[in-house]
């Protein structure tokens, strides 16, 4: 079976404060991006161990340590199916905040639903990817979805983009989601994210925030730059997407985000 597995933003991200169990609670609105996506090929195979073969862009870890070979595990440990052959061709940049691994798992999880005809129901293949990560859940809905918690706890949004044209721009330097989360301050904002984005969006540069941004731009000026380029060429809204290092932009026409193709190629109309 071949599936394509594609990437998010976030749209706005707070994080309200540090639980008990060593993670922090959030509040972030999470948008698919449909044109950017990795694709897997996944078959079944004799015998018990799976198969993880990779192309495209290099994956930063070694590959027993691969989300996409977590995720088939744990359907062979609940479920009792058997190993599968899982060719990854990776598109989406690697440790970029667009949550392209989670994507990829959670891929794997539905392929394997359907490969095996389990007939496993949202609610419990949402439970299972949540045991794989903290974005892992949302590609189960793969819509608009304010996520609450570590990212598990999901509810519908309408967000219209329609029109609109989104540029990701990958600067070279990385930040690493434990990096991220050792320089943030979590606090409890006045008004609700979801409050916020009802407003124009012209009016979210002032109000729509990473929470991440102060010290992952602190540590990393290159990250920075990149957002006031997109600004400077004209972007409604620009922002970095959750734990960076990309930054994207919405601009108003093609015209304004072909400015900025100079610096990359991933360039999509909403």
């Amino acid at each position: 079976m071949r599936v394509k597995a594609n990437c998010k933003i976030n749209l706005g991200l707070d994080v309200l404060r540090r639980r008990e169990d060593g993670y922090h609670d959030l509040s972030t609105v999470m948008l698919p991006v449909l044109g950017l996506y990795d694709v897997l090929d996944i078959t079944p195979i004799e015998g018990a161990e799976n198969e993880f073969h990779s192309l495209g862009l290099k994956v930063d870890c070694a590959p027993d340590e691969n989300l996409c070979i977590k995720a088939a595990r744990l359907m062979q440990q609940r479920y009792g199916v058997g190993a599968v052959c899982i060719t990854l061709d990776k598109r989406v940049p690697f440790g970029a905040g667009l949550g392209g691994g989670s994507s990829d798992a959670t891929a794997v999880l539905m392929a394997m639903n359907e490969i095996f005809s389990l007939s496993i129901d949202e609610t419990t293949l949402i439970d299972l990817a949540s045991e794989l990560g903290s974005d892992t859940a949302f590609f189960v809905r793969n819509t608009p979805q304010l996520c609450e918690g570590r990212g598990e706890i999901m509810t519908p949004v309408e967000i219209n983009l329609e029109g609109l044209w989104l540029v990701l721009i990958k600067p070279d330097e990385g930040v690493s989601t434990r990096e991220a989360y050792a320089g943030v301050k979590p606090m409890v904002p006045e008004q609700s994210l979801v409050e916020r984005l009802k407003s124009p969006i012209s009016e979210w540069q002032g109000s729509v925030k990473n929470d991440f941004e102060p010290s992952v731009f602190a540590a990393h000026p290159v990250i920075k730059d990149v957002k006031q380029q997109l600004l400077d060429a004209g972007a409604v809204y620009a922002s970095m997407s959750g734990s960076g290092s990309t930054v994207f932009g919405l601009f108003a026409s093609k015209e304004q985000a072909e400015q900025l193709r100079r610096l990359t190629d991933y360039i999509y109309e909403l």
